[in-house]
């Protein structure tokens, strides 16, 4: 009976003792499995976190690669902008220097063309008194609608009709145009460094005679005769005197109708500077 009794303490013992520690081992395998559930959750955030980073690391690099590509066009760009401004640096001090020559030779030229200016200038102060004092010459006893004294590109010139001058289709001086012709001498002579051209014009009606070939020899043979009195007569120094025939292909006015060929018929005194005056001038070299 005791027997049976003790095994039964003992039994109820160990029962209540396996229990206890069944008990404490579900709690710490409850515990662990947590630990376990808890460390493969960080594992995977640790592995999530990792792969991230893998992607940022690999973007980064990216965006790394892609900064030394800028910085290394950045620094060819600055390179090659370096190397403009010192190409353009050496084209502004050419330019410079070319912009000063070409200055200096405006100024010159300035200095030129003001000389020349200032000798038109001169020569047309000398024209206008020429013009006034023909006039007064000319006004002196003789007033004809025939005779035109006016100053014209900078010349002097009188014109003068073929009624006044010639009989018709002759080249004769009449003895009015010798009289006319000595006044203009008398300005002439005062001028000696102006040179005389008479010019000779006519209308379209051809001629053809034993003395006279065309127009053409019409004119010319009239401008000569002008100026062998302006020679012979009045002493007017030969090489002074310009004789030229322009026929009829300078017209003032149309040769349709008949007061339009009276004025086409016309001799015309040009007083101007001497020519090889006037190339001196253009030679000149600025100073």
């Amino acid at each position: 009976m005791k027997k049976i009794l003790f095994l039964f303490v003992l039994i109820t013992i160990s029962s209540c003792v396996s229990k206890k520690q069944h008990t404490e081992l579900e709690s710490r395998y409850d515990t662990q499995n947590q630990a376990l559930i808890n460390a493969k959750a960080n594992l995977q955030k640790c592995l999530l976190a990792k792969t991230g980073s893998s992607t940022r690391v690999t973007g980064l690099d990216e965006q790394i690669a892609m900064l030394k590509n800028q910085v290394s066009n950045l620094e060819s760009q600055n390179k090659n902008s370096l190397q403009q401004v010192e190409n353009l640096t050496v084209l502004t001090k050419g330019a410079s220097d070319n912009i000063k020559t070409v200055i200096a030779q405006l100024s010159e030229k300035d200095k030129y063309i003001n000389g020349i200016r200032d000798a038109m200038t001169k020569k047309d102060s000398i024209n206008l008194a020429v013009a006034f004092h023909l006039k007064r010459e000319l006004a002196d006893g003789i007033q004809d609608e025939d005779i035109q004294v006016d100053v014209e590109k900078t010349v002097v010139y009188i014109s003068l009709s073929d009624k006044l001058m010639f009989s018709s289709g002759g080249a004769t001086v009449s003895p009015r145009a010798k009289e006319i012709l000595g006044k203009v001498a008398t300005v002439i002579r005062s001028r000696p460094d102006m040179e005389v051209m008479v010019e000779g014009h006519t209308d379209n009606v051809g001629i053809s005679t034993s003395c006279m070939k065309d127009n053409w020899d019409l004119s010319t043979k009239r401008s000569t005769a002008v100026v062998r009195v302006l020679q012979d007569v009045y002493n007017i120094s030969p090489d002074r005197l310009v004789a030229s025939g322009r026929s009829e292909f300078v017209p003032l006015e149309s040769n349709n109708t008949t007061e339009g060929k009276a004025r086409n018929r016309r001799t015309k005194i040009i007083i101007l500077p001497k020519l090889d005056q006037f190339f001196d001038i253009l030679e000149q070299k600025p100073e």
